[in-house]
């Protein structure tokens, strides 16, 4: 889905505020969720750096075992970026943070149409915890659990989700293997990002 005028407006002022962001064009086999569902035209990825220098990963309780990621949450239509990174941070993780860094802006398209339309947006940005308790607020979110890392795990985080063996799924309206390579070009992205 191909941003409209205010999404590129707001991503220019996120840009001024937090930084360049790394792009990355990456090319996947598409699934309904979240790739595919009419209530947004992306997602943020949220990197909080907790007091301890350690990044927070969650994994539902329908995700294949071991397959932990960095929280994201989906950007409405007419909503702003900034706003969905609030709103998501705080149903997630009950934490307050502090926008530190734009790390980067995936724009996932169709393999098979590798110069088509964007399908979906993940839009990451470093936080840090500055207060509150973590806790996840919104039980829909289906969280079973958190694990904490160093930065530098990020790198074989991807490789795990690279990895997932395919078998379909209900729950995303897809393969698992596809939801694998789509979840771990962020976590590369941000791993690099991090790394500088």
């Amino acid at each position: 889905m191909d941003l409209d005028a205010a999404q590129r407006a707001e991503l220019e002022e996120l840009t001024r505020a937090y930084g360049a962001p790394r792009r990355v064009d990456a090319p996947i086999t598409p699934f309904f969720d979240p790739v595919q569902r009419p209530d947004r035209f992306g997602e943020v990825c949220m990197v909080i750096r907790r007091r301890n220098g350690k990044i927070p990963l969650s994994i539902k309780t329908f995700y294949p075992r071991g397959a932990y990621r960095l929280p994201t949450g989906g950007i409405h239509h007419g909503e702003r970026i900034l706003d969905a990174l609030r709103r998501e941070t705080d149903e997630e993780t009950a934490l307050e943070v502090e926008v530190r860094r734009f790390l980067a802006w995936i724009i996932y398209r169709d393999v098979s149409i590798p110069e088509g339309p964007p399908l979906f947006h993940t839009l990451a940005f470093l936080l840090d915890e500055v207060g509150g308790t973590f806790k996840t607020r919104d039980e829909e979110e289906q969280i079973e659990d958190w694990i904490e890392v160093a930065p530098s795990a990020l790198a074989d985080v991807a490789d795990r989700l690279d990895h997932i063996a395919s078998a379909p799924s209900k729950n995303i309206g897809g393969d698992w293997a596809d939801w694998g390579h789509f979840r771990a070009v962020v976590h590369r992205a941000v791993a690099e990002e991090l790394s500088l």
